[in-house]
């Protein structure tokens, strides 16, 4: 009987502490963390679908299409339908089986990136044709939780023809979405990344949709709960003229550098073409790092917009600015003249002419129209580089034009202060000759160029270049004497209908305008063109910057005439 009582005992104890482990169980899951598991079961029931918005499309003055959005499918799924190796390596397999190069790693970066919440679905496979998206969903072993999405596509039909102006967009990066989180962004989101589609990404993206289902257990949709139409984002018109600028591109078409047009009284962009080109429909659909890393180590950098970011020696084209700084400062009038001899001795150096033989006696019309170097070497020493910085400051030099594209050099307007600053040393008579004839220091880019000559051919008004209405500005007055700039027009006028830049005026439109040849010191002389048209009722100023033409009377200033013949006859 004690053996049997002791048994018996052993048993209830047993029986006890099982019971008050059950219990001490319950008690965990149930109450103490009744929160956790309340939030489990309804993630597991609820799946929250973003739609991300059709982006606004972009157009040209005409309404040529340049950005529209086209239809392709994306897989989508869940974390929590895909968290563990197996799963990933099962669904790299199916993808690599129909040419889509997807590895476990790659799924784990393009999961990792966007994921937020285990509810919310995301992008697993993006970019997929009708074709693809149909023959992956009827593989046997395609995932059933997985599911296709159309979503669109950004497309530029014009390509490599204005991809230095539209940019492109890509997924946003770790690093943007950290910045821009409250913006409303997510992972797997489209962001413009250059061009026209970074400076005006607020207005072209739109706002996302989402839609919250209710799932059974297998993931399969019971019901909508709520949804949110995705609202397309604001179509964009620019100031771009398509047939200017495929003019202008084809004009480039052997060279690098730049051609650009704009309206002179309004700053209104219609052409700004940069050489060579690339084409951003790739970029904005996927590349893989190699050949990403080929693009942007491409020496010939294609992605470098020269229109905006290329700096350059003006060369003579600055001339025309020298002019008007030395008659406004009255250092110099219509009848000042100066004799060239073919050079200038300053100390042991001789500052050479262009012309070796010399010009003779010119005054301010006839340097211009002869593009006389010795004449400005002593229009500037007499002026002095303090003045000149003085209506450098006027005309904006150094500093950026404020065109609505990301990426604008600003140049560079040198002078004493900039010179003791970056190498401790005084500036010299010889840097102020440089100078006087764009050479040296000063750096500038087209558009700073053009933005100059816009001035002189409106009466004195500084506009602000831009491709969109929503980036005009009222005009900045300079306070020109109109007499004085009278005699500019004119010696730019000579430049064209009877001196060096003959050449641009051969299409049946009367241009003034200024030649530069640029001293390279990596290879040939660049050539340079500016002017606008008509000379007697100017609407319209163009720049060509070509690096290497060496003359800007043969090889710029025709493609100047060319472009503005085209905008004025169109």
């Amino acid at each position: 009987m004690e053996i049997l009582d002791s048994r018996l005992k052993l048993f209830l104890y047993t029986m006890t502490a099982s019971l008050l482990f059950l219990v001490s169980g319950l008690y965990f899951c149930q109450i103490y963390q009744s929160d956790k598991y309340i939030r489990l079961a309804h993630n597991n029931r609820l799946r929250m679908i973003r739609f991300p918005a059709p982006r606004g499309e972009i157009f040209d003055r005409n309404g040529v299409p340049l950005a529209v959005n086209d239809t392709s499918f994306c897989i989508m799924g869940y974390p929590l339908d895909l968290n563990t190796p197996a799963k990933l390596e099962r669904l790299s397999k199916i993808l690599l089986r129909h040419g889509i190069p997807m590895s476990i790693e790659d799924l784990e970066k393009t999961i990792k990136q966007q994921r937020s919440a285990a509810y919310r679905v995301m992008k697993i496979v993006p970019n997929l044709t009708m074709t693809q998206m149909a023959e992956l969903v009827a593989d046997y072993d395609f995932p059933r939780e997985l599911f296709p999405l159309s979503v669109w596509r950004r497309t530029y039909p014009a390509g490599t023809t204005a991809a230095n102006v539209l940019g492109y967009v890509g997924e946003i990066s770790e690093q943007e979405l950290e910045t821009r989180t409250e913006e409303g962004y997510a992972g797997g989101d489209l962001i413009g990344k250059t061009g026209i589609e970074r400076s005006y990404e607020s207005i072209l993206r739109g706002s996302p949709g989402q839609e919250a289902l209710e799932v059974d257990a297998r993931g399969r949709k019971v019901r909508t709960l709520d949804a949110h139409q995705a609202v397309k984002g604001e179509d964009l018109h620019l100031t771009l003229d398509m047939g200017a600028q495929k003019l202008a591109v084809e004009l480039l078409k052997d060279w690098k550098g730049a051609l650009l047009a704009m309206d002179v009284h309004t700053g209104a962009v219609i052409a700004l073409a940069s050489s060579p080109v690339y084409d951003n429909n790739p970029i904005a659909w996927g590349v893989s790092a190699r050949e990403w890393r080929a693009i942007v180590f491409d020496p010939d950098r294609p992605m470098l917009d020269r229109a905006i970011a290329g700096v350059y020696p003006p060369a003579s084209t600055f001339k025309a600015f020298m002019s008007i700084a030395s008659l406004e400062e009255g250092t110099i009038n219509e009848r000042t003249m100066y004799s060239c001899r073919g050079g200038l001795r300053l100390g042991s150096h001789l500052f050479k002419c262009w012309k070796h033989s010399g010009h003779g006696g010119l005054n301010v019309t006839g340097a211009l129209q002869h593009s006389c170097d010795v004449f400005f070497y002593q229009v500037g020493l007499k002026t002095g580089i303090d003045r000149l910085i003085k209506w450098g400051r006027k005309f904006h030099l150094g500093e950026p034009t404020g065109i609505d594209l990301p990426g604008e050099s600003g140049g560079n307007i040198a002078g004493a202060e900039w010179k003791m600053r970056r190498f401790k040393t005084q500036w010299l008579n010889g840097d102020t000759v440089n100078y006087s004839i764009g050479q040296g220091y000063m750096l500038m880019t087209p558009i700073q160029i053009a933005r100059v000559y816009a001035a002189i051919a409106n009466g004195g008004k500084m506009v602000t270049p831009h491709l969109s209405s929503k980036g005009y500005k009222h005009p900045e007055e300079i306070g020109l004497n109109p007499a004085k700039l009278a005699i500019v027009q004119r010696g730019l006028d000579y430049v064209v209908s009877r001196g060096t830049g003959s050449r641009a005026g051969r299409f049946g439109v009367a241009v003034a305008g200024k030649t530069g040849t640029a001293q390279n010191s990596h290879g040939d002389d660049h050539a340079l063109f500016a002017g606008y048209a008509p000379a007697d009722n100017p609407r319209y100023v163009a720049v060509a910057v070509v690096e290497g033409g060496k003359h800007g009377s043969s090889v710029a200033a025709p493609m100047v005439g060319e472009l503005l013949a085209y905008i004025l006859s169109h």
